[in-house]
């Protein structure tokens, strides 16, 4: 039995949201397969923790992020096509933002989400390689997929540490687990060492130093001088976020599952990175401002590798965003087109009688909060071979209050949970 894995990200909201995204959206196709599913719900990685996707994905997969993370900025870099010189380099996550003249009022952490790729690349170019002027270290900068990209901090001489804190305070650190902060102050955030050694306090200082040379370089580059003019917000900032100096140590995902052969269709560096650090096959698609189109290559790529594989892991970006903005309706709109434009046609176009089906998300991300939340999320599984439990649609309700699995406190329980339900 072959197993779809479809991740729709920040999809879910909260039990207590009247309604929620999934009761409004219209979504037939998603629905139709919830009445011939077992539900439930998971907290993607445990229970008062509100992850980032990065974390929760290799949780949703199978691993224990308490035991086997280091930290998004590695991963992220590896995504990137950068691997790191463990514990002479440190990677981060990090955004182009937008800050007042003062270089510490944040006025938008994403630019307004109106920066381009190619925009990014451009602004990267005057910070690619930056000397810090301290420890004989530097700083490269590396522009991803919009606003985002990833910062990587190292030194020829002295050895750094993973272990600092974020720039970014829309985030914060709980070890190596990235957290989001219901609500902050728009300030950009001094980095601090959260240990005492020597290669942590020097990080942190580094880290520092680059924040104000970055502001420095990027406050009159014609590219925001652009922008401006176009009535755009600046991208003068680089915010940074979930340090880290080591790629985990992790088995290849095969081995977790008796062999079985994975693969994954990824859009973002951290899925790719993912992807890579497990050793699964990646095909990659790019972000594009047309979903139908974005989503009818995902699909064709699904196809080909459902022929392939054992297991086809598809990360489906668009209701994260509009949570994230507090968009309700856009939010519901984001949900119907991936049910539209991906679902249906998936459904018409595989053999149900040879394929499980399991859906779920990364993370809740409520339009009522604007944020990531420890809130658990829902998941049908469909398999020819279980007795539905009766489900009337793909809801947080539904799979809370009908869904025999009940809940599972930790994301890296399900896809063992899952497999032992379809190879019964």
């Amino acid at each position: 039995m072959k197993l779809l894995y479809l991740v729709l990200d920040g999809a879910a909201d909260r039990l207590v949201d009247k309604p929620t995204s999934y009761e409004v959206a219209k979504k037939p196709s998603l629905d139709s397969l919830a009445k011939k599913s077992k539900g439930g719900m998971v907290f993607t990685i445990a229970r008062g923790i509100a992850p980032e996707s990065d974390a929760a994905v290799l949780s949703i997969l199978g691993y224990d992020p308490h035991k086997q993370y280091t930290g998004r900025g590695p991963i992220e870099a590896l995504g990137a096509g950068i691997r790191i010189r463990e514990e002479y380099e440190v990677a981060f996550r990090a955004n182009f933002a937008t800050v007042d003249d003062s270089g510490r009022r944040i006025i938008d952490r994403r630019c307004g989400r109106t920066l381009t790729s190619e925009e990014a690349k451009e602004l990267a170019k005057s910070v690619e390689y930056i000397n810090l002027g301290k420890y004989d270290a530097y700083a490269k900068v590396v522009a991803t997929v919009g606003h985002r990209a990833v910062v990587v901090i190292g030194s020829d001489k002295y050895k750094l540490s993973g272990n600092v804190g974020n720039t970014d305070p829309a985030y914060r650190k709980e070890g190596p687990i990235s957290v989001a902060v219901k609500s902050y102050e728009p300030v950009v955030a001094s980095c601090v060492p959260l240990d005492d050694s020597p290669e942590a306090k020097r990080t942190a200082e580094l880290a520092n130093i680059f924040t104000k040379k970055v502001f420095e370089a990027l406050k009159d580059h014609r590219v925001n001088i652009e922008r401006k003019k176009r009535g755009l917000l600046p991208a003068n900032m680089i915010l940074l976020r979930d340090a880290g100096n080591k790629l985990p140590k992790v088995p290849p995902i095969s081995e977790l599952y008796s062999g079985k052969k994975f693969s994954a269709i990824a859009e973002m560096p951290v899925e790719k990175g993912i992807a890579r650090l497990t050793q699964m096959s990646v095909a990659e698609v790019d972000l594009l401002p047309d979903k139908r189109k974005e989503y009818s290559i995902m699909l064709d790529k699904t196809l080909t590798l459902l022929r392939e594989n054992d297991v086809v892991y598809v990360h489906l970006k668009g209701p994260d965003e509009p949570g994230h903005d507090g968009e309700f309706k856009r939010k519901v709109e984001s949900i119907e087109l991936i049910d539209e434009c991906f679902i249906k046609p998936l459904i018409e176009k595989i053999d149900l009688s040879k394929i499980a089906i399991l859906v779920t998300s990364d993370h809740a991300t409520p339009y009522s909060v604007k944020a990531h939340t420890d809130d658990p999320v829902p998941f049908i599984v469909y398999s020819p071979n279980i007795t539905p439990d009766g489900l009337s649609l793909f809801s947080e309700k539904e799979c809370f209050c009908k869904g025999s699995l009940g809940l599972i406190d930790h994301g890296w329980m399900l896809l063992k949970r899952i497999f032992q339900i379809i190879e019964r």
